[in-house]
């Protein structure tokens, strides 16, 4: 339990403080937009910019998500293998990786769900949680052919039990 004490408030501030840093200076390009366009802004077509934005916002989410990857590979470092499939144990990294993927999605207008985030959470789970299983069973549906007899038949036996109540309430004999 000591070795995650570690991962409190303070480191994980820190280490958040650490990732705005070091994003910091890759979200703003200054002179890029110049050698691009220069002067022929005014004659150049939308989708020019729209494709220069798009490459450099995928650019700025790639590294980002990489650095989220980073530190959650950097907290589950703390979690010992016997730990892995426990999550009370595994949450908080775990989430984490979830929110910094799809935050920075949202604050870049990204979109979340997307291919990348999912790339990262698939690898997640590949690489740390592919030994954890259930530990109760999973019940599946049974077969079609099943479970069409199963609602077929109390629908086709509830007319003739209606029919046998009315057919004995008319006998015309007091019931005791």
């Amino acid at each position: 339990m000591a070795p995650r004490a570690q991962t409190g408030s303070g480191r994980l501030s820190r280490g958040l403080l650490l990732l705005w840093a070091l994003l910091g200076t890759g979200v703003c390009h200054t002179g890029t937009e110049e050698e691009g366009f220069g002067q022929d802004a005014r004659t150049s077509p939308p989708a020019a910019m729209y494709n220069w934005t798009a490459q450099l916002m995928e650019e700025t989410y790639t590294n980002i998500t990489q650095k989220c990857w980073e530190f959650f590979v950097d907290l589950m470092r703390n979690v010992t293998a016997s730990e892995l499939c426990e999550w009370k144990v595994i949450s908080r990294p775990y989430s984490f990786l979830q929110a910094c993927l799809e935050n920075w999605a949202d604050h870049l207008r990204y979109g979340y769900p997307n291919a990348l985030a999912e790339q990262y959470i698939f690898q997640s789970h590949h690489r740390y949680f592919h030994n954890c299983t259930l530990e109760h069973q999973v019940y599946f549906d049974p077969p079609e052919d099943v479970l069409l007899a199963m609602i077929i038949a109390p629908i086709c036996l509830i007319p003739f039990l209606v029919t046998l109540v009315i057919w004995r309430s008319k006998d015309g004999k007091a019931q005791p």
